[in-house]
């Protein structure tokens, strides 16, 4: 083996332990994992012990077996309220691993007790302490919050427990010809038409994934999307180009249930075989940047709004709840940047 693992306690905090030879790759890859550090008196390389790594490292003890017996009910609850309330499948999962940290990590006190206090003391020494992200901390804060607005009997104060200020981050955008050198370096249908019709249509990847051969209406040349985020349906126009490659894949692969499907009949076709497919494509194209599949559908928004396209037609073409989540494009359209002219021009 390799390496092992196993959890530790390391100056009263709970951490993974990691063993392995002394390889100078293997040494540098565990310093890229946030709040690595190095023991001198148990001679290993530590790591937080988060759910994120206890799976990085195969570490299958549950961790809801190690809450108080109170934890354990009290997460049962959660789980059942979220799925009566049809939260979807990935929801109900980061959820639960987020309220699952807060709860072990105060498993020691009646949950009843619980205050404001705790929730700070558990941001300052449990997140900020071990790097973690602000997207990290946002999700245990919805789950805190959610979770105790269902809980009676509580001495949280809800309105009170803030969010982390959020980053502004710019959406990534290819150009066009970025996008069309991904696009047609692929010879395998099935994998062209998967990527063409994420940045045809802007679809996210578990949209396209979760598609059934019934939800392209080649009559009327729109793709339905059902339950997307949000439990939302929606429309978006299909091109007669992407049209007709559906229909040589059509005539390929005869799919059945979904319209791509994975190496059964029937099944939904991997999220992580399509991350494959990308990856192929970027390295046939000698493409550097870390391009991800949301960066096609970030490109679709924004290449539109480059040709014209009204913003609010963005806005549903995307599925976007609120027009401001759609508006960030236009930081990043070029547009309108390519009419000004720098003053540096006329020294």
């Amino acid at each position: 083996m390799i390496w092992s693992a196993k959890l530790i306690k390391h100056r009263e905090d709970n951490r993974i332990g990691v063993v392995f030879e002394n390889d100078q790759k293997l040494i540098r890859r565990i310093k890229m994992i946030s709040g690595a550090r190095w023991s001198q008196q148990k001679k290993l390389w530590h790591i937080p012990d988060t759910l994120e790594n206890r799976k990085r490292f195969k570490i299958m003890q549950k961790q809801d077996l190690e809450l108080s017996p109170q934890g354990r009910e009290h997460l049962a609850k959660f789980d059942q309220w979220l799925s009566a309330k049809r939260y979807s499948p990935n929801t109900i999962k980061t959820y639960l691993e987020a309220l699952r940290s807060f709860l072990f990590f105060f498993k020691e006190k009646d949950i009843a007790e619980i205050t404001n206090d705790d929730v700070l003391y558990f941001n300052t020494k449990h997140i900020l302490k071990n790097n973690f992200s602000a997207s990290y901390q946002n999700q245990i804060t919805s789950a805190v919050k959610l979770y105790f607005k269902t809980v009676r009997d509580t001495k949280i104060d809800i309105e009170k427990i803030h969010r982390p200020k959020k980053p502004k981050l710019l959406p990534n955008v290819l150009s066009k010809e970025e996008v069309k050198n991904i696009l047609e370096v692929h010879s395998n249908v099935k994998h062209k038409t998967m990527l063409c019709l994420i940045y045809s249509c802007g679809l996210r990847c578990s949209e396209l994934l979760h598609l059934r051969p019934m939800d392209i209406d080649s009559k009327r040349n729109i793709v339905l999307i059902k339950q997307g985020k949000g439990k939302k349906d929606r429309i978006t126009p299909l091109s007669p180009k992407i049209l007709n490659l559906l229909r040589m894949y059509y005539q390929l692969y005869k799919p059945k249930t979904y319209l791509f499907e994975g190496k059964e009949a029937g099944t939904v076709y991997s999220p992580r075989s399509l991350q494959s497919v990308l990856k192929h494509a970027l390295e046939k194209c000698n493409i550097q940047k870390p391009v991800t599949l949301h960066w096609l559908r970030h490109s679709y928004a924004t290449h539109l709004l480059e040709s014209g396209t009204d913003l609010r037609y963005i806005q549903e073409l995307l599925g976007h709840n609120s027009s401001r989540t759609t508006e960030i494009y236009t930081h990043v359209s070029t547009k309108s940047l390519q009419q000004i002219k720098s003053p540096f021009d006329d020294l």
